[in-house]
């Protein structure tokens, strides 16, 4: 255990918001008014403290840095920067939404071993129903 109370193997927890604007500018290589820029274009959130400052998680500086290599390296324009990670949040939340719902399928699935697995074909059937009177 460390000092802290948590265990020294653990690593750090991503959303903890740790760093002040100045040593996450640092991190990400850039200038700390780019990430008041980015801030207000809704880019990068930081948490706030009570007094109004800026926090920043290891997750966000890692955020800035996807940033600037997608304005850098890619050519994206910051309106098409804000987009891809609003897209890329969303795939993220839906593929978890589908791991819950897996898993939520199996444990259904193990509960109820006398329901049978429909397999996947190809094939079309037709109902057709049965007159009471046929001649």
């Amino acid at each position: 255990m460390s000092d802290t109370g948590t265990p020294r193997n653990l690593p750090p927890d991503p959303d903890a918001r740790v760093y002040v604007i100045s040593v996450a500018a640092e991190l990400a290589g850039m200038h700390a008014q780019t990430l008041r820029n980015y801030d207000r274009l809704g880019l990068v959130t930081p948490h706030r403290t009570s007094g109004g400052g800026r926090r920043y998680s290891p997750r966000d500086v890692e955020l800035l840095r996807e940033v600037q290599r997608l304005s850098q390296d890619e050519g994206v324009n910051l309106a098409g920067i804000k987009r891809i990670i609003e897209l890329t949040n969303h795939v993220e939340a839906l593929q978890q939404r589908v791991a819950e719902l897996s898993t939520e399928v199996a444990q259904l699935r193990s509960a109820r071993r006398d329901l049978v697995p429909v397999p996947r074909t190809n094939a079309l059937v037709v109902w057709k129903p049965r007159h009471a009177r046929e001649s």
